[in-house]
């Protein structure tokens, strides 16, 4: 991933995330439909551009990194109770939040999210198609994340904990292109993490799908072109090949 990449993705999470800091009632239809959107882009572009390159690089082998990636996820969720993807799995009457462990979770997701920037694909349309499907992935989760520490801490500390978020993942990508170039270990590690990645990436979207916005796991007509519009974007970055 080039610097400059890094550094489009920073100020876009950023921005993006620092909308619930001076936008009072957000509301929360369109932030499903944002997510609903941001899911089927990510979900399309894991299918389109991922895994046809994983599987031609690793063979057989992918497919077994593939589901041990989406049950990681399922690990990773118990620590960030969903913020991952758009929402809090933690009611009223539950006991007080674990809003640290929660953030250092999604931290650890953010970084992950990064390493497949930073890797060189034989599909040249790969890197930039990724690079839109998380950029889109980020406006919501960061969203969540400034409105959750604004509510629960002070909205100077949701400011530091946004930009701290906002610079994980560009440096997980720029660190996975710059050692990938010197190291190749390193590049053969990024290599194998990648399917993994993919593995969080179909939970991540499905779970959007069947959760934000929807009563019995129906769908409304409005979240149905939202995830149209996904899918559609994600077919267009075929013509980046």
């Amino acid at each position: 991933m080039h610097i400059f990449n890094g550094l489009g993705l920073f100020i876009i999470t950023f921005l993006g995330g620092s909308v619930p800091l001076w936008v009072k009632g957000l509301d929360d239809r369109r932030m499903h439909y944002l997510l609903a959107f941001s899911g089927s882009f990510l979900l399309s572009i894991t299918f389109l551009h991922l895994l046809p390159e994983t599987f031609s690089s690793l063979g057989s082998k992918a497919g077994l990194l593939l589901l041990s990636g989406f049950f990681v996820q399922l690990i990773i969720q118990r620590v960030t109770h969903g913020l991952e993807h758009g929402h809090v799995h933690i009611h009223q009457h539950e006991h007080r939040m674990p809003i640290n462990s929660m953030l250092l979770g999604l931290a650890l997701h953010a970084f992950m999210e990064g390493l497949p920037l930073g890797f060189n694909y034989s599909m040249h349309g790969t890197e930039p198609s990724l690079y839109l499907a998380v950029a889109a992935h980020k406006l919501p989760e960061a969203m969540l994340v400034t409105s959750l520490v604004a509510e629960t801490k002070t909205r100077s500390k949701a400011f530091i904990t946004l930009l701290i978020f906002s610079l994980i993942t560009p440096i997980a990508g720029l660190l996975a292109t710059m050692l990938g170039n010197y190291y190749t270990a390193i590049s053969q590690v990024v290599m194998y993490l990648i399917p993994i990645i993919a593995g969080v990436f179909i939970h991540i979207a499905t779970t959007i799908f069947f959760e934000s916005g929807t009563k019995s796991h129906m769908l409304s007509w409005q979240k149905t072109i939202s995830i149209l519009l996904g899918v559609g974007m994600g077919l267009i970055t075929l013509l980046f090949e």
